[in-house]
C-alpha cells in the first residue's frame, strides 16, 4: 500500500484529501500544516508521494519542492493549488513536481493522478 503525505494549511482540504486516500486504499503517512513542517516531516517519513499545497505559511510550496528535491531527488510530489498562474505551475513542474491539480478538485481526477504519479 502506497504511503501518502499531505501538506496543506487548510484543515478542510486535508480532511477531503484523507477521504480520497481512503477511497483509493492508500495509507496516510503523515500531515503537515505549513511548508517548514512539510520539509521536516517528509525527510523523517519518506512517503511514497507528497500532496502539496503551494500557498502555505513559513515556506511556500515552491520552496518546499526545491528543498525536498535537493535532498530526495526521486521524491514524487503532486501539487494541489488554487492558483491559475501558468508560470508558477510550470516552475513547480520544472523543479520536480510530477503533476499540478487545481482546486476545487474532483475525487476521481485526484485518484487517477496519484496512481499515475506513483507509477512514474
Amino acid at each position: 500500500m502506497a504511503r501518502i503525505m499531505i501538506a496543506d494549511d487548510s484543515d478542510s482540504v486535508r480532511l477531503v484529501l484523507q477521504d480520497i486516500l481512503s477511497i483509493g486504499e492508500f495509507e496516510l503517512a503523515g500531515e503537515a500544516r505549513d511548508g517548514k513542517e512539510a520539509v521536516e516531516k517528509f525527510s523523517a517519513i519518506k512517503p511514497d508521494l507528497l500532496l502539496l499545497d503551494l500557498a502555505m505559511p513559513k515556506k511556500d510550496g515552491l520552496t518546499v519542492i526545491k528543498e525536498i528535491m535537493a535532498s530526495h531527488p526521486d521524491a514524487k510530489i503532486v501539487v494541489i493549488t488554487a492558483t491559475d498562474d501558468p508560470k508558477l505551475i510550470n516552475k513547480c513542474l520544472q523543479e520536480g513536481a510530477r503533476y499540478c491539480i487545481s482546486k476545487p478538485f474532483d475525487f476521481d481526477k485526484v485518484l487517477a493522478i496519484i496512481k499515475s504519479a506513483l507509477k512514474d
